[in-house]
């Protein structure tokens, strides 16, 4: 059965399941149905998911080390996003980034999970907005979901970019926090401005 995390939780992924090399990151969430302004004006709401690579020290040492739409994979094929969902429409993952654990070379410690809302200020879009927002983690090979956290959008007013979680190596051990933190930024940019 999979741990619900609460925001700073941590947990080790490898006790969790010694066996894990591939891992499933789903990312889902739902717009709030009062989003659509007065008269029901624009709906779109297009969150982005992405992955920042970062080094021991935190730092983003290459533009080349965030995988979002516009970069689907890393140089190592250690990370894979499957594509952009303009919508958040369906049930289950809305994006889904795969990670091949082995493959991540080692001047990678962390890899931060983030959301940020496409053309938020043209928008007039936040968090606030967005209902069942989640992210979560699944044994590739087993098809087992290890980890999930979901965030309520009522405490995220104003954000419009989002840390989820991090996975960070830990001597050998993978390790997974909840983080839920929220920015108000325009675009991704600017939350990979917060580590170099």
């Amino acid at each position: 059965m999979a741990i619900n995390l609460k925001k700073g939780q941590r947990i080790s992924l490898t006790k969790e399941d010694p066996s894990l090399k591939q891992i499933m990151c789903g990312l889902g969430w739902d717009v709030s149905a009062k989003s659509g302004g007065f008269f029901g004006g624009n709906k779109q709401f297009d969150l982005d998911s992405s992955v920042i690579c970062l080094d021991a020290d935190k730092k983003l040492t290459d533009v080349k080390n965030i995988i979002y739409f516009g970069n689907l994979r890393h140089s190592s094929s250690a990370i894979a996003h499957q594509g952009d969902n303009l919508t958040g429409a369906g049930e289950g993952d809305d994006e889904v980034i795969n990670i091949d654990l082995p493959l991540i070379p080692p001047s990678i410690a962390y890899l931060i999970f983030a959301i940020n809302i496409y053309k938020c200020d043209q928008r007039r879009q936040d968090f606030s907005m967005v209902n069942n927002a989640f992210v979560r983690l699944v044994n590739r090979t087993t098809n087992k979901e290890l980890a999930r956290y979901n965030l309520s959008g009522a405490e995220y007013k104003g954000m419009t970019g989002m840390i989820l979680a991090e996975l960070y190596r830990h001597n050998d051990d993978w390790k997974m926090a909840a983080v839920g933190n929220g920015f108000k930024i325009a675009t991704l940019a600017d939350i990979a401005k917060i580590y170099t």
